[in-house]
């Protein structure tokens, strides 16, 4: 069992390591203005979407409507042109106008704050939820995507299949105080240095507390 404190060595160079690279999406997205909504709405796009298209798909769709109520008098074409070539963009037109349906509906046109009325929404999971409560809310939350899934197995500290069994893990292990910046620490690092395919092992800052097999050189 990995110990707390070399959790937070590590993380802590992770974290040192990354100030080099851009950060995710969504986590511009919510530098750039705090909104609950406009969170909501970008991580809903950046599913199974490369973050500079999902970045540059929400810019073009907030310049339409920032808000559910008018979110709501857009189009379903108006939206797809926005949103396009974002992954499964008709599928994703649809749940969005479906949320902004509820919002309205329901929550008098707000996000709800509570984890377990999120994940009501269509089209939002855990990862979606989570990053709404620590990006949207700054409420405590432990987003976990395939970066934050595969970089913890790959160090040997959990042994799971799935990114929701790596959350339920990680949330026993690993300190509350660290849970907010795990996302972002670990997408970036995921995506510039311990890539999913040739992981670039030789400019790993955390290399010798890692025990992935397949290490590569320079």
């Amino acid at each position: 069992m990995v110990m707390p404190n070399e959790l937070e060595i590590v993380i802590r160079k992770i974290k040192k390591h990354i100030q080099q690279f851009e950060d995710p999406s969504v986590t511009q997205i919510s530098n750039m203005r705090k909104d609950s909504y406009e969170v909501l709405i970008s991580c809903i796009l950046s599913l199974r979407t490369r973050d500079e298209t999902t970045l540059v798909a929400s810019r073009r769709l907030f310049k339409l409507a920032r808000t559910p109520g008018k979110m709501i008098k857009l189009t379903d074409k108006q939206i797809e042109e926005a949103i396009y070539p974002v992954g499964f963009y008709k599928t994703k037109t649809r749940n969005i106008r479906k949320i902004n349906q509820i919002l309205l509906d329901k929550y008098d046109g707000k996000v709800p704050e509570k984890f377990e009325e999120l994940l009501e929404l269509p089209g939002v999971g855990r990862k979606t939820a989570n990053i709404v409560m620590v990006y949207g809310f700054e409420k405590e939350g432990l987003p976990i995507d395939t970066h934050c899934h595969r970089i913890p197995n790959r160090m040997g500290w959990i042994k799971t299949k799935t990114p929701e069994e790596t959350e339920m893990v990680l949330r026993k292990i690993l300190p509350k105080g660290l849970w907010n910046e795990f996302n972002n620490t670990f997408v970036t690092f995921g995506q510039n240095v311990c890539k999913p395919v040739k992981p670039q092992c030789f400019l790993c800052p955390v290399e010798k507390y890692c025990k992935y097999e397949d290490k590569t050189s320079g």
